[in-house]
């Protein structure tokens, strides 16, 4: 697909646009080639076509995925352009990235409900002047069979068998359906339709980046994509990339308090890598503030607010940042409650008496001991001590109590 795009007068010149995007990239291949380009674009005044697909399989975006948004914001901040694409067609195959079985199809109604979202939620992030839409559906979706058996030819079964996820798999005897064979040439098509300069994805999406180079060259673009990889972020576990299929996600589209809350819970390790990962904060300015907190110079805590109040604002505002830090500032600094603070949520019904309460949540062992423990006043709701166990609370949608039991042990309970 041929497009031009508005010329643009750039104020960096190549060299200093290639220091600024390799921060918090992993991987360019290759530099070289990225560096022609960038001179090229700034010879010719014609911004790189930057591209970037994800799928619509969930409903909201996540942190994980502002990894890569904020250097494809970085390529518009320079004067390039961004070629953002939905993968409403590559999202009915699943991308088998990191799968050890075949990923559920979803339906045409999910998949387009998710991607209206999709489409409105990149702007909290992205330029919109600078960034064109695309479904890529509006290209795929129109391939007959004979198109896509040509596509196929493309490519050999030896090569998709490289891939690791395949390789896993195929030697554990685990099923390998064809359909998942044609992901990576239906993502590479891609970058042959749009005509891309640069893809950027994570370090799991090398593979498929890989492969729509490969497809350009034999589609016989002259020049092929550079490919990007940016590092994958550990979820709120610290332990898996974060998804929504670990639960472990901070949804960009979730409210201020939950965004400063779940945040403030992270571990101090993680804490310092999403300063890398997400703030670029500079390796010798991060070894700095580890010696410092290690030095005890400096309050840990104090830099997961700093990086919770960041987080807010970029997408919502800095007053409601602020708000979020005060709020969490009155409630667990004030009142004593940990930072750390476990939530569960239980169904919206009928009002439940607090000793069975207690022990569904598992704050007690039994009704007995909840009885006795209330008696001797060490139970509290919402900071208030309580005196009756036959007290009942009201189960609506919406309402959340703080239980705490003793000295040391804490609960959220969200009604939903």
């Amino acid at each position: 697909m041929k497009s031009t795009l508005p010329s643009v007068t750039f104020e960096a010149s190549p060299q200093e646009q290639l220091k600024q995007l390799e921060i918090g990239v992993v991987e360019i291949l290759n530099r070289e080639e990225l560096l022609k380009k960038l001179e090229d674009s700034y010879r010719t005044k014609q911004p790189l076509k930057v591209k970037f697909g994800a799928d619509p399989t969930r409903s909201d975006l996540h942190l994980g995925h502002t990894v890569v948004l904020n250097k494809l914001r970085q390529f518009q901040d320079l004067g390039h352009w961004v070629q953002f694409i939905i993968g409403d067609f590559t999202a009915m195959i699943g991308d088998p990235t990191g799968r050890n079985q075949t990923r559920p199809p979803l339906t045409m109604e999910e998949i387009e409900e998710n991607a209206q979202t999709y489409a409105a939620q990149v702007f909290k992030i992205l330029n919109p002047e600078r960034t064109t839409v695309y479904y890529n559906s509006h290209w795929l979706g129109k391939m007959t069979a004979t198109d896509m058996i040509r596509l196929s030819a493309k490519y050999t079964v030896a090569r998709l068998i490289e891939r690791e996820d395949f390789q896993n798999r195929y030697r554990n005897g685990i099923p390998i359906s064809l359909h998942e064979f044609l992901y990576p040439l239906c993502q590479g098509y891609d970058s042959v339709y749009l005509e891309s300069d640069v893809e950027l994805g994570g370090t799991d999406q090398t593979f498929n980046l890989l492969v729509g180079r490969e497809l350009q060259k034999s589609y016989g673009l002259k020049t092929q994509q550079v490919v990007m990889t940016c590092p994958l972020l550990e979820g709120i576990d610290g332990v898996h990339k974060m998804s929504k299929s670990f639960h472990n996600t901070i949804s960009i589209v979730d409210p201020p308090r939950e965004i400063f809350g779940k945040t403030m819970r992270i571990s101090d390790d993680l804490m310092f890598r999403w300063y890398e990962v997400l703030l670029l904060t500079p390796p010798v300015e991060l070894t700095r503030l580890k010696n410092e907190c290690a030095a005890g110079k400096l309050n840990p805590r104090d830099l997961k607010i700093k990086l919770a109040q960041i987080l807010v604002s970029r997408f919502h505002s800095n007053q409601e940042a602020q708000e979020a830090a005060q709020e969490f500032h009155d409630i667990f600094v004030k009142k004593g409650l940990p930072h750390d603070l476990e939530t569960v949520e239980i169904k919206a019904g009928a009002a439940k008496g607090i000793l069975d309460l207690l022990v569904e949540v598992g704050l007690t062992p039994s009704k007995g001991e909840g009885r006795r423990l209330i008696q001797g006043r060490a139970v509290e709701v919402n900071h208030e001590k309580i005196m009756d166990d036959k007290l009942k609370l009201e189960l609506t949608s919406g309402q959340e109590y703080i239980l705490k039991v003793g000295k040391k042990k804490f609960l959220k309970i969200k009604v939903i």
